[in-house]
């Protein structure tokens, strides 16, 4: 008979129960695996908590596909065309065609140019409807000059569109087109300040001519501020979602299918994606909009200052250290700012009860405020807290202003610390506050001051530190008479206001 104690040895029960183990092990693990990727509710409250909301659940996976169903007929290809001239070259030169070919009666020799149509491409997002006329938001940029512009649907059907207005300063501008169709949609505008870090987004646009093209990606960032080509004013969301030549001006929209962003630019060493783009956040636009319809050019508040980030020793001194906010170092006279109260050192912290968070934050700020209204600028003045009204006004191009204003104290001045006392070799005993800037065509440049001056007295008064410059050229008076400290000689200025 066949020997069966192997059977009941030790050994043979510890491996049964081993192999059980496995095997129980292994079943298990399939039934959870297959609960988790069903479509059946099983886990629902589960798989609402881990996946975006609004997504449908495709093959087990959130799906964008309901969020670019909504999206992507209000997203159109914005077609332009430059005619732009270019002088043609004249064989005609020299021997021996002008022997040949002389110059005929009435030919003046003026260089001869030839017309070309120059094609570009971009995006845009249709934001309103007027009757039977339809706005579409784009870049500036994507605009420029054309001469002509046209938009392609979703659905492939083109209409002529006519420029509304256009703005570089935050690169956007407005076309329309007319149709008597009702039914093309209008995009949902959403609320760009409610987007977080870490958020899914998705990029519509037309990249390369690739109509209605579709990326996702998440928030990178928010606020992005004193970025972008040119002079650009705009408070960008950053974004890895792909974006690339021809989506300019097209939406970022978040996952309700709501425009949050205009794509607008994206840093990139060889001009292709790299996961940093960046869009215009569509609270930054929604004004623009109305402005463009009704004025045909955005209006921008003019409050009349120049200001920038404090230096770290002055802000010691004037009481505003590791305060966020913007300081104003001086003030365009007879400007609203000027007519309201606003003064030079003045360290504003607020505007309307909104915080400031630097200068950059404020440029921006007072350009979206209303103008003709009234703005509440909570200030830091003289180390104590204020508050000033003032009456918003329309800002005037740089070249008016330049031309029109005043601007008041015209000098920058900063604490002698041991680095400036090392360039300027000056003794360890020279106390108070140097001349960092003096801003051309300004009174005080009028009147003498130099950089490198050190401030001894204004009209009588000693000048040791911040508070007690920005007091003296704040007192009402005209004429201010600056003693200052210029190579070791002291020198008397005279400055009228």
């Amino acid at each position: 008979m066949p020997d069966h104690s192997i059977l009941h040895s030790k050994n043979f029960f510890v491996f049964n129960l081993v192999l059980a183990g496995v095997i129980g092990g292994f079943v298990l693990a399939l039934l959870m695996f297959s609960c988790s990727t069903g479509a059946p509710v099983a886990s629902a409250q589960g798989a609402e908590e881990a996946s975006p909301s609004n997504l449908p659940i495709v093959d087990g996976f959130p799906s964008f596909r309901a969020v670019a169903a909504k999206v992507l007929p209000v997203v159109v290809e914005v077609n332009v065309v430059d005619i732009v001239k270019q002088p043609t070259p004249d064989s005609g030169q020299g021997w021996p065609w002008n022997f040949l070919f002389p110059q005929a009666p009435g030919d003046n020799g003026a260089p001869k140019s030839q017309e070309f149509r120059q094609e570009g491409l971009g995006s845009g997002v249709i934001v309103r409807r007027i009757g039977d006329k339809l706005y579409v938001l784009t870049n500036n940029h994507v605009v420029g000059d054309a001469s002509e512009i046209s938009i392609e649907m979703y659905d492939k059907r083109e209409f002529r569109a006519k420029l509304v207005g256009k703005d570089p300063r935050r690169d956007l501008a407005l076309v329309s087109f007319t149709t008597t169709d009702k039914n093309i949609p209008i995009a949902t505008l959403g609320d760009s300040d409610k987007l977080q870090v870490g958020d899914w987004v998705l990029a519509v646009g037309n990249p390369f001519g690739f109509l209605s093209t579709v990326t996702a990606g998440i928030v990178s960032a928010k606020g992005r501020e004193g970025v972008g080509p040119g002079d650009t004013v705009a408070d960008f969301i950053q974004t890895d979602a792909a974006i690339n030549k021809g989506n300019s001006g097209g939406a970022l929209v978040d996952m309700n299918g709501d425009v949050v962003g205009i794509n607008s630019w994206i840093a990139s060493p060889a001009g292709g994606n790299i996961g940093l783009g960046f869009a215009i956040a569509i609270n930054d636009a929604r004004r623009a909009i109305d402005d463009f319809i009704e004025h045909g050019t955005v209006q921008y508040g003019w409050l009349g200052v120049s200001v920038q980030d404090e230096y770290p020793s002055l802000a010691a001194q004037m009481g505003v250290a590791d305060m966020k906010g913007s300081m104003v170092y001086h003030v365009f006279i007879d400007s609203p700012a000027d007519k309201s109260g606003l003064k030079p050192g003045d360290f504003v912290t607020s505007i309307n009860g909104r915080p400031i968070s630097d200068t950059n934050d404020l440029i921006r700020i007072v350009g979206d405020l209303p103008v003709g209204k009234d703005a509440d600028f909570a200030v830091v003045r003289y180390g104590k807290a204020e508050h000033v009204v003032v009456r918003i006004g329309l800002r005037e191009s740089q070249a008016q202003i330049d031309k029109n204003r005043g601007l008041w104290p015209g000098i920058t001045v900063v604490p002698i610390d041991d680095q400036i006392r090392s360039q300027l070799n000056l003794g360890s005993g020279v106390r108070g506050l140097v001349i960092a800037d003096v801003v051309d065509k300004t009174p005080a440049s009028i009147g003498g001051i130099q950089q490198g001056d050190i401030v001894q007295s204004i009209n009588g008064t000693p000048i040791k530190n911040g508070i007690d410059f920005y007091r003296a050229i704040n007192a009402p008076v005209k004429t201010f008479n600056f003693q200052v400290n210029r190579q070791g000689t002291t020198v008397s200025i005279g400055i009228e206001r």
